[in-house]
């Protein structure tokens, strides 16, 4: 039999509330031995209410005790098996607020037989009951730690079970297939396979579409809900710090008339119009012989190749020079790339273009002028960023966006699987080897929502979770 758990499921912080939540089969026994009604002594057990006879989904006003003293005036909320979030008998004491009142509390259900529950305990017991499914329950974590709106809109779209939906309807699809083929081969009289092979392609390749989409979406759906890795880059002395103050808000980085002055990548997470950006302002990329500023320059090169986004700033008193060419030429092909056309409030109108299909050959031509001291064209380059992550460009109703790396990898092989299927038929394969190719694509998609997940593997996700949830 399962042990009854318990956790504090609220933040160890002075609050108005703090709430101890306990889930299993000995939860009720447990919270009769330790609440009273008011005009009740603590000790008088025959007079006590059984929580087991309550109506479910009640609450009740009360006491808590420890046999001798009341530790705290508190609601309890009553919620019976099956109809709980982990399927048990539940149990939630809503205390006063603070670290020491929803401790005691936690203490005094433990003496009387309580497990302390491990994080994601909760959730976890709802997957193995069957509540949830895996990809729901990874999305309850995906609400906690949500960022943005983005992230928020999807993960609550994921618990409502998206995910869940579509892996089953594709897992649905692919069955069938595979079914035919098994009957086909366990009754060639009845079943004829002949032509087969170009029905199953004709079948395949939509599902294979829909993977295709659904990784491309969970590409973009990652980088909008992880935020958007956006690097300041440029030469020295080009207004890369005085850039990344203004977005943040606040003076973050040193700026001064000193070419040179940032010698490591300055991180800092901002919101921009419901876009969340992690900005990083970089040492200016030149050839140096100075030690210091030579780290600082190879730790930028190494931003650049891992950033979404790169507003590469120039000094347009200067102009796109030797140095700065070399640099553009270089950057990664991954990323959206802005030019900032800095200072020019002291440009005396000089024409400075930046054509990027000139140095790297990129379809795209984002170019701003800029002026950090008079912050002229800071509007524009905000409507250019968050037009480059249009949010809405993903609804939330009919197309599902997956944020999970885990889920993410599994429809990489998912598309794996099936690209070998349609190779196969078209490289004359016989059915018993196409069934295995459409196993494996079946098998990567139920693991998404949790079949034939190793114990391992379930505990590598709900470990991530935090404590009482």
């Amino acid at each position: 039999m399962e042990k009854t758990i318990a956790a504090i499921s609220t933040g160890m912080v002075p609050s108005g509330i703090s709430i101890v939540r306990m889930s299993g089969p000995e939860a009720f026994d447990i919270a009769d031995q330790v609440y009273h009604k008011k005009n009740m002594q603590p000790c008088d057990t025959g007079k006590k209410p059984l929580f087991h006879k309550m109506k479910s989904h009640t609450i009740h006003y009360g006491f808590i005790s420890d046999g001798k003293n009341d530790i705290d005036e508190v609601l309890v909320s009553v919620m019976k098996a099956p109809h709980t979030f982990t399927g048990e008998d539940t149990i939630e004491i809503n205390c006063h607020g603070g670290m020491l009142v929803a401790k005691k509390v936690m203490e005094i259900l433990l003496k009387k037989g309580a497990k302390a529950a491990e994080p994601g305990e909760f959730t976890k017991r709802a997957f193995l009951n069957g509540r949830m499914d895996l990809s729901r329950a990874e999305a309850v974590i995906d609400v906690i730690d949500a960022k943005n709106e983005f992230a928020l809109k999807a993960s609550l779209s994921q618990l409502k079970g998206s995910v869940s939906e579509k892996v089953s309807k594709l897992r649905d699809e692919i069955l069938d297939e595979m079914s035919f083929i098994e009957a086909a081969l366990d009754d060639p009289e009845h079943y004829d396979l002949g032509g087969f092979g170009e029905e199953l392609q004709e079948k395949i390749k939509p599902v294979q579409a829909e993977i295709k989409e659904m990784i491309r979406r969970a590409d973009y759906g990652s980088v909008m809900a992880e935020g958007v890795k956006t690097v300041i880059a440029g030469k020295p002395n080009a207004g890369k710090s005085s850039l990344l103050n203004i977005l943040a808000g606040y003076e973050k980085a040193i700026v001064t008339d000193v070419a040179g002055t940032t010698r490591d990548v300055l991180e800092v997470p901002v919101m921009l119009k419901n876009i969340s950006l992690i900005l990083m302002d970089t040492a200016g990329i030149r050839d140096t012989e100075d030690t210091v500023e030579k780290i600082g320059v190879d730790r930028a090169k190494e931003a650049l190749d891992e950033a979404d986004l790169i507003l590469y700033v120039v000094d347009s008193t200067v102009g796109v020079d030797k140095e700065d060419q070399k640099v553009i030429r270089s950057l990664p092909e991954s990323a959206k790339v802005i030019f900032v056309l800095n200072k020019t409030d002291l440009a005396s109108g000089k024409d400075v273009n930046v054509d990027l299909k000139e140095y790297n050959g990129r379809e795209e031509n984002n170019v701003v002028c800029f002026s950090a001291k008079t912050r002229e064209g800071l509007t524009e380059l905000e409507d250019t960023i968050t037009s480059l992550y249009n949010a809405e460009e993903l609804t939330y109703n009919d197309q599902v966006v997956i944020t999970n790396a885990r889920q993410k990898a599994l429809l990489f092989e998912t598309e794996e699987a099936l690209s070998m299927v349609i190779t196969g038929i078209e490289d004359g394969m016989s059915e018993e080897f196409l069934v295995v190719d459409l196993m494996n694509a079946y098998t990567a998609l139920g693991k998404i929502i949790g079949e034939e997940v190793g114990d391992d593997v379930v505990s590598r996700v709900f470990e991530k979770f935090c404590m009482g949830k």
